[in-house]
C-alpha cells in the first residue's frame, strides 16, 4: 500500500492559483532545497538561484501534474539536482570546503578549530567523490532522505542506491585517513 504524497493536495491549490497554497509549499520545500544546492555546489547564492527554479518549475507544472506518477518531493529534489548538475558541469568545479562553518559557544576554541578542520577534510573528501557517490551521500546523510527515497530522486534502484553509498563510504574512510595522516606532524626523534 503506498503512502498518499501530503504534497498532491497543495500542488492542485496552486494549479488553481491559490497564492496560500504557493506560499505553504515555499515554507515547506525551500530549506531542504537550500539545504541541497548548498551541499551539491558550495555556493549559497547559487543554491537560492536553484531554490528558485525548482519553485518556479514546479509552479508551472503544478496544473499539469499528474497525481500518483510520482512524488512532488521526490521530483522536486530531482529537478533540483539537475539543475546543480548543470551549473557543476558548466564551472568545472567542485564543492569549495570554505562554505562549512561550525559555530558552537558551549565550546572552547580548540575543539572548534578541530571540528571545522574535520568539516573542512569532510568537504574536501566529498569533492573528490565521483559525482554520483556525491550525491548519494547527500542526499542521504545531508538531506536525510531515506534509501528509496534518494533512489527514486537519482532515478536508480535500491541496490543501486545502497551499493553507491558502500563505495563512497568505503573512499570516504580512505580519504579522511589519508587527510589525518598528513594532518598529523611528523615527529622527529634521534639523538642529538
Amino acid at each position: 500500500m503506498t503512502t498518499p504524497d501530503p504534497d498532491e493536495v497543495l500542488l492542485e491549490r496552486i494549479g488553481r492559483g491559490d497564492m496560500a497554497a504557493v506560499s505553504a509549499l515555499v515554507s515547506r520545500k525551500l530549506p531542504r532545497l537550500l539545504s541541497l544546492g548548498r551541499r551539491m555546489l558550495g555556493d549559497a547564492t547559487e543554491a537560492e538561484d536553484v531554490a528558485q527554479e525548482t519553485l518556479m518549475r514546479t509552479w508551472k507544472q503544478a496544473a499539469t501534474w499528474v497525481p500518483g506518477k510520482a512524488r512532488i518531493d521526490t521530483w522536486m529534489h530531482r529537478v533540483a539536482l539537475n539543475l546543480c548538475y548543470d551549473r557543476l558541469r558548466r564551472r568545472r568545479d567542485t564543492v569549495s570546503p570554505d562554505d562549512v562553518d561550525i559555530v558552537d559557544d558551549a565550546v572552547g576554541a580548540a575543539v572548534q578549530i578541530e571540528q571545522a578542520q574535520t568539516a573542512q577534510a569532510l568537504q574536501r573528501a566529498l569533492a573528490q567523490l565521483p559525482e554520483r557517490q556525491r550525491t548519494a551521500i547527500t542526499l542521504n546523510y545531508f538531506q536525510e532522505m531515506s534509501n528509496i527515497e534518494a533512489a527514486a530522486t537519482m532515478g536508480v534502484s535500491i541496490e543501486a542506491m545502497e551499493s553507491l553509498l558502500a563505495r563512497a563510504r568505503r573512499t570516504l574512510r580512505g580519504l579522511m585517513s589519508d587527510e589525518t595522516r598528513r594532518a598529523k606532524p611528523v615527529k622527529t626523534g634521534g639523538k642529538s
